[in-house]
């Protein structure tokens, strides 16, 4: 029963954005013993589920630079192959210090990031 609540909270925050998969992979590792690679398996195979709601919420609220996603899928076409090539060579032990450090970074990122306010725009 805690896998389904697991499941359908980070799928919802996945939906709002919010990085429910990292939570998922998280959880996966910590809580239910799973190794680092098929925890990565295992959310990419979530995120096929969640993306599409997102994705059309987001087309219909105007979110999306067209352009911007077409760089990003092009990228993500030609190294995702590669990366997932090294990642099966990397140790799990490196992939998990490697992980925790890229949520690490990216948190103080977002942490210490300045925003704008809604509607104002800057000069």
């Amino acid at each position: 029963m805690s896998g389904f609540l697991v499941g359908a909270a980070t799928g919802i925050l996945s939906g709002f954005g919010i990085g429910g998969g990292s939570l998922l992979i998280l959880w996966l590792t910590i809580f239910e013993g799973t190794a680092q690679y098929a925890a990565a398996g295992i959310n990419l195979l979530y995120f096929l589920c969640c993306a599409p709601a997102a994705l059309v919420s987001h087309f219909r609220n105007h979110l999306i630079d067209m352009r911007a996603a077409l760089w990003c899928a092009l990228a993500g076409c030609i190294t995702s192959p590669l990366a997932s090539l090294a990642a099966g060579a990397i140790p799990t032990g490196w992939l998990r210090r490697l992980f925790g450090v890229l949520l690490l970074v990216l948190g103080c990122k977002e942490l210490f990031a300045k925003t704008e306010s809604p509607g104002r725009t800057s000069r």
